[in-house]
């Protein structure tokens, strides 16, 4: 988050805080239901109002007083939430009033030295409203008055929100040094319900960015974590744990699915967490092929491999190879055998997510690519059907991200699936692509014009 002003909300549970980010940013990307304790990690977005960009951060519902191991976990994420922001929109409501919490929250956040906003939410009656007036007593200054489902007010409030943003100062590491655009790469950890997803991040990160509790399951909405790397910045996507739409019971764990599938969309790389105790299930599997399909990056963390009592010197390829047996694209795909608990290997991660990152980028020029299928096809000619025969010409990259090959022949429908993944692991064997799909398209050669 370097560069930007950061602007996080707060209140108890059950206040509007989800709704009125999504609000804000317009969008859903948090998600919002009636169920207090939905959100339960911080969630970055980036917004902008009147030409003043910023981050907005929504959190987990602060239940004051609360000793079970998920609030007290939700409690530390709101802490870092107000120690890493600029100003506090706290959060109440107007439709029951002062909560004996809002009270609670208000004296903890006189004692956070951050500019304070007082947000009173479901004022859906203005400007006849008046209930927002009670919260005087919460010795926090003005109460603003909005309506975060309809969108009342909420315009007047981000142009008060920017007013107060141009009058904090701000530190140099904050602020950023000078210089060009550096380029992101997204990068989403998915894998089923609890195999150290939230962890494996956490420890990259060098600090308790997520809530990880023994509980599965804990982390619900797809979050996002700008973090800079080597000179390159990275943006860590942490998602729901993936479980077969079969399990997903309710609504909330429907919606959690299916933004970890959106994060498979636009991530450059996908870290595919999987437990070392469990080994690679179907759904893992399944993670797998959406993710390589859809053009990303892939790499197989194989998480708790501390846990692992008996180590054969050949424990890990056996394994691989029995995978590979199963699903043939993983040949291609780097394995890491790590513990997020212990930082075995982890370092590691990172060196891999640029190379995979880098692969998917790698661009070939036209000469080579048709020296090494003038090659490949010399070694073995595709199948001649009965008629006229199947001829290559050349061929040529069309694109990256993922790499996009185009081969011009004479009979295009006529070529084999077979011989496409000859072409394919030639094209491997020259150039690697370590992690990214590789897709080669077959375009019947143009016939020259006649008068």
């Amino acid at each position: 988050m370097t560069g930007l002003p950061t602007v996080a909300i707060i209140g108890r549970p059950n206040v509007g805080k989800s709704t009125l980010f999504n609000r804000i940013i317009g969008g859903r990307d948090a998600i919002v239901n009636e169920r207090p304790g939905v959100t339960r990690d911080r969630h970055f977005a980036r917004a902008e109002w009147n030409g003043q960009p910023f981050w907005l951060v929504d959190t987990g519902g602060l239940v004051p007083g609360a000793t079970d191991a998920l609030n007290r976990a939700i409690r530390t994420q709101i802490e870092l939430a107000i120690a890493e922001s600029d100003v506090l929109l706290f959060l109440v409501d107007v439709e029951q009033g002062v909560h004996p919490a809002d009270l609670e929250i208000a004296r903890y956040l006189r004692r956070a030295e951050r500019p304070v906003v007082l947000v009173a939410n479901k004022a859906d009656r203005l400007p006849d409203d008046t209930r927002h007036l009670a919260f005087y007593e919460l010795g926090l200054g003005d109460p603003f008055p909005v309506s975060a489902a309809v969108g009342k007010a909420s315009g007047d409030l981000l142009d008060h929100v920017v007013a107060v943003l141009t009058t904090v100062p701000r530190d140099a590491e904050r602020e950023g040094g000078p210089g060009g655009e550096v380029e992101v790469i997204h990068v989403a950890v998915v894998g089923r319900p609890n195999v150290g997803k939230s962890s494996l991040v956490n420890r990259l990160l060098g600090h308790e960015r997520l809530v990880v509790t023994e509980e599965p399951g804990t982390t619900r909405d797809a979050i996002d974590t700008p973090f800079e790397y080597d000179g390159h910045r990275l943006v860590f996507i942490d998602t729901a744990g993936l479980r077969k739409r079969s399990k997903v019971a309710d609504d909330i764990e429907f919606y959690s699915t299916l933004r970890t599938a959106r994060a498979i969309e636009r991530a450059d790389v996908c870290i595919l967490v999987v437990d070392a105790l469990d080994g690679m299930h179907v759904q893992d599997l399944k993670i797998a092929n959406e993710a390589w399909d859809k053009g990303t990056g892939l790499i197989v963390a194989v998480n708790k491999w501390d846990l692992i009592a008996e180590k054969e010197t050949n424990t890990a390829a056996r394994g691989e190879r029995e995978l590979v047996a199963r699903a043939p694209f993983l040949e291609f795909i780097p394995f890491l055998y790590m513990s997020a608990k212990t930082g075995q290997r982890v370092p590691r991660l990172l060196e891999l997510i640029l190379t995979v990152a880098a692969e998917r980028q790698k661009r070939v020029p036209t000469s080579e690519v048709n020296r090494v299928l003038e090659a490949l096809v010399e070694r073995q000619q595709p199948p001649q059907p009965v008629g006229e025969g199947v001829r290559l010409f050349y061929a040529s990259q069309i694109g990256t991200a993922p790499p996009r090959f185009a081969v011009v022949a004479n009979r295009p429908d006529a070529i084999p699936e077979s011989y496409t993944r000859y072409l394919l692991h030639g094209f491997r064997e020259a150039w690697e692509f370590t992690g990214a799909p590789v897709t080669i398209k077959f375009r019947r050669k143009r016939q020259a014009a006649h008068r």
